[in-house]
């Protein structure tokens, strides 16, 4: 009988073997519970001190617990950031001063990085004022953020295991027992029980401390993946507004050829007049073609600038149909590059940044593998209050309560604990050719956009002096014309020369726009490897907001 009453509350023993010491309440014969006695006012610890063995050993786990708290063991490699070959400077960046390419100079120590909100160095207010709204209304941005929170909160979670847990479960039985020698044969018993469970792992091996080390490097890493979806975002925004400007220019420039060839039209329709007879009805037609077919392709840019527009309004968590942008051709200049060292390109990059955190998770989770290989210990203890009735649920002789250890060691399992230690050592190795590769594949991007826009700034000097040469082609062509020296064929064929020139300069400019763009994504925008959070800024309870643009 004794013992299935204890049943209750042994049951809330968390561990595998039995318990140390355990002093449950005592019945009498009928089952009930004793009075409580008239001297039993003696004090926990003088209960405690009837039952020194319990006592004593309590005291030693504790101690053991407590020691492995604070100096548990870090089974995991010493760390060590993977190194990569730097060039002292970039291949593509051009000496010369700016008056030979018309564009660059080379960055000073002062003007070395982009500070703050990268997209101003454009000088454009419009531009700045979407910009602004990429950071706080950007679904994509929105979603990095909650993922970064999500790593946050799997920190904390993977932390709570480094402290014990305690437990509650209050609880009313009634069964019926067969009692031999009982006159009826059996007997209805109600037990009330009121337990206290505590149960705690001590990190000895460092498992738990290198989970929530490797959680806060994760978290880290998500935190460069929210910097570099949101600068992915700003930087779409910035090359879309860009082009947008440039079909504006476009635009522009097939309204003043339309009206261009509007009066070349007009003009050899005088020509061709009975009594003047200088130009054919061949002319005329030619004349008409030309326009109707500069009507047609002016119509059709409105489709570009159309999607563009949308493009944009997605970009700033808007509908399309609530947001309208004016009318502007392109004026923009680019901006100097304050390209800096490629060194430097190693602190600025978000996305680098996340992937050498990345490295240092995979180092700490080779000891959360290596732990496997000793025992889990598990303290636990157990208190509270039984009784057959609830006038003497809280009596103090209605008390019970139980210590104890627990040790688990798997002796044998196939080679198990050694293949998981070998798998996160080839997922390290992984990490760091992806860290590696990272870095190559961001100093060939800014390699990429120096060539491009060093490039671009020297074609788009020559295409300037090929419009000027098509004008003037033009301007004879049209002499020609008028003083019946030449066909209206010369003057279409000038017309179109101009035309072409004229949109291969626009969209040359736009390219330089948009490559001045890529070359500050390329360099990490105005972030650098000091905005991460920090291990504490992660355990915070207010984290850093989304909107923040840097």
């Amino acid at each position: 009988m004794r013992s299935k009453a204890r049943n209750s509350l042994l049951n809330h023993i968390s561990i595998a073997t039995a318990p140390l010491w355990s002093a449950p309440a005592e019945r009498s014969g009928d089952g009930a519970f004793p009075p409580k006695p008239k001297r039993c006012r003696a004090s926990l610890a003088t209960a405690l001190h009837n039952n020194r063995l319990a006592c004593g050993l309590l005291l030693w786990t504790c101690l053991l617990g407590a020691g492995g708290f604070f100096s548990g063991c870090n089974l995991a490699p010493k760390y060590q950031p993977p190194t990569v070959q730097t060039p002292a400077g970039f291949k593509e960046l051009p000496p010369q001063s700016p008056e030979v390419t018309n564009l660059w100079k080379i960055a000073q120590p002062s003007d070395a990085l982009i500070r703050g909100n990268w997209w101003e160095v454009f000088t454009n207010t419009q531009l700045s004022a979407l910009e602004a709204q990429v950071a706080v209304s950007n679904q994509n941005v929105a979603a990095a953020f909650a993922n970064f929170l999500s790593a946050r909160a799997i920190v904390k979670e993977a932390r709570a295991q480094l402290f014990p847990t305690l437990t509650a479960n209050p609880a009313v039985t009634r069964q019926r027992q067969q009692i031999s020698g009982s006159p009826s044969g059996a007997a209805t018993l109600t037990a009330y029980s009121i337990p206290l469970d505590a149960s705690w792992q001590p990190d000895f091996w460092g498992r738990i401390g290198n989970t929530v080390r490797a959680d806060s490097l994760e978290a880290q890493a998500t935190a460069g993946d929210l910097q570099n979806t949101r600068l992915g975002a700003q930087a779409e925004l910035a090359m879309d507004f860009f082009e947008l400007r440039s079909q504006d220019s476009l635009i522009r420039l097939y309204n003043d050829t339309v009206k261009a060839y509007r009066e070349a039209l007009d003009l050899t329709k005088v020509r061709s007049q009975k009594g003047v007879g200088i130009a054919s009805e061949e002319d005329v037609a030619q004349a008409e073609t030309q326009l109707d077919t500069a009507e047609a392709q002016a119509t059709n840019l409105a489709i570009l600038r159309a999607q563009l527009e949308h493009a944009i309004a997605i970009l700033v968590g808007k509908p399309p149909a609530s947001l309208s942008i004016p009318f502007e051709p392109l004026s923009t200049s680019p901006p100097i590059p304050p390209v800096g060292v490629p060194s430097r390109l190693l602190e600025r990059r978000a996305d680098i940044a996340a992937a050498e955190r990345r490295v240092a998770e995979a180092n700490a989770r080779i000891g959360i593998a290596k732990a496997a290989y000793y025992p889990n210990v598990t303290l636990s203890a157990s208190a509270g209050f039984e009784s057959a009735a609830t006038s003497s649920l809280l009596n103090w002789s209605s008390r019970v309560w139980s210590v104890g250890a627990g040790l688990a060691e798997t002796i044998f399992d196939a080679g198990l604990r050694k293949a998981t230690v070998q798998q996160f050592r080839a997922a390290y190795d992984n990490t760091v050719a992806t860290y590696r590769q990272t870095v190559l594949t961001a100093f060939q991007q800014v390699e990429d956009d120096l060539a491009a826009l060093h490039t671009l700034a020297h074609q788009i000097e020559q295409q300037e002096t090929a419009v000027k040469a098509s004008e003037r082609y033009l301007d004879l062509a049209t002499a020609r014309y008028k003083l019946g020296i030449d066909s209206y064929l010369n003057v279409i064929t000038a017309q179109t020369t101009l035309l072409v020139n004229r949109q291969t300069l626009v969209g040359l400019r736009t390219q330089q726009m948009t490559a001045s763009v890529q070359l500050v994504q390329a360099v990490g925008g105005g972030w650098d490897v000091s905005q991460m959070p920090s291990r504490k800024e992660i355990l915070s309870k207010a984290p850093k907001s989304p909107s923040r643009a840097e």
